[in-house]
């Protein structure tokens, strides 16, 4: 497993940068809930995949994970921390929440730096 974003390189291209967890589970587990004219359209079969970021506060550390997902399953390419500042300007906006969330505009930022997209 990919655990440095530099090593995500192959799939730079192939990012959903727009796509946050809550609407990849309206997509793939929810199906039919979106229309034809959303952002993201429905899913229509195993073939329609999607790859995006989450940042997972389950862990400790707090992680980045890159997510490649269809309506059968949800596979994690890249796992690693989330550095410093970043981690503590999350921490100061989500406190000890538990969950999965969308990455801040910062967290993009650093990510398509990382690479070499921005």
């Amino acid at each position: 497993m990919i655990t440095s974003p530099r090593e995500l390189a192959p799939y730079a291209h192939d990012i959903d940068w727009d796509l946050s967890p809550e609407t990849a589970v309206v997509l793939y587990l929810e199906w039919g809930n979106n229309d034809w004219h959303a952002e993201h359209p429905p899913v229509r079969s195993p073939q329609d995949v999607s790859t995006y970021f989450v940042v997972d506060t389950w862990t400790d550390p707090i992680t980045v994970r890159l997510v490649r997902r269809n309506s059968e399953q949800a596979e994690d390419l890249a796992v690693f921390p989330l550095p410093e500042p970043l981690l503590s300007q999350f921490k100061e906006e989500y406190g000890s929440l538990r969950g999965v969330f969308e990455p801040s505009e910062a967290i993009k930022d650093w990510l398509r730096h990382e690479l070499g997209v921005a």
